[in-house]
């Protein structure tokens, strides 16, 4: 009697994909059960931001806007002269968290203290801008060099240089502004070589409007220096 071999049977692909179906189905329903309202959540959670945001955006646009209106209406009292009327307004623009309208309201306050003569109280403000951290930095270098302008006939020379040296360099934005009275800081102080420095980088920024460039030349020239080709540091 012949043996007969035992053949092992070839794998039904068909079974096979079914069987794979149902451990992928398995796999996806104990994930679910076991992950699936933490996954809603996530996602609901996930909208209610995104919602939120959303509404924050508008509320802050709406809220800029209006405080734009308020600052128009500001000006347009201060160009008919009512400085009296403008005053709450401003004090109310200056305490926004917008920075660009708190700054704009916190400056004209200033230049209406200017105006009155009260330099004590416009030098205060614009010490306060450039010593708030929240101030962005061109805001706070700008209050600083008008501080220092409001405050220039009680100020030692030296105090004067110490506080602007760094905005009266060649390439800076300041250097027109600043650099001026550095300039006449160093000229009160006798330093005639380091005011004719600061007169040349003036006069060779073209940046710098032109009668401010002008007299920039004419000074370093007093000072016996060719403005145009003589450039260097401005510091001591």
């Amino acid at each position: 009697m012949e043996s007969v071999l035992a053949v092992t049977p070839q794998p039904n692909e068909a079974f096979l994909r079914e069987v794979d179906e149902e451990l992928r189905r398995d796999s996806a329903v104990q994930f679910w059960n076991r992950y699936g309202r933490l996954l809603i959540g996530a996602v609901v959670a996930g909208l209610v931001a995104f919602g939120g945001y959303l509404l924050w955006q508008n509320w802050r646009e709406q809220q800029a806007g209006a405080i734009g209106t308020k600052l128009t209406k500001v000006y347009e009292q201060l160009g008919k002269g009512d400085v009296k009327g403008a005053t709450a307004p401003l004090a109310e623009i200056a305490a926004t968290s917008n920075e660009g309208y708190a700054v704009s309201a916190r400056f004209i306050q200033a230049d209406i203290a200017l105006q009155k003569n009260d330099l004590k109280g416009a030098a205060k403000i614009f010490g306060a801008i450039a010593a708030d951290g929240g101030v962005s930095p061109a805001f706070r270098n700008l209050a600083l060099i008008r501080q220092t302008n409001a405050e220039l006939d009680t100020l030692a020379p030296q105090a004067v240089i110490d506080r602007l040296k760094s905005l009266a360099v060649k390439d800076s934005p300041w250097l027109g502004s600043a650099g001026e009275l550095v300039a006449v800081a160093h000229l009160q102080a006798g330093h005639k070589a380091a005011a004719a420095k600061i007169y040349g980088l003036m006069a060779a920024d073209e940046a710098i409007p032109e009668t401010l460039r002008s007299r920039a030349v004419q000074m370093a020239g007093t000072l016996g220096i060719d403005a145009i080709k003589d450039n260097g540091d401005t510091q001591r």
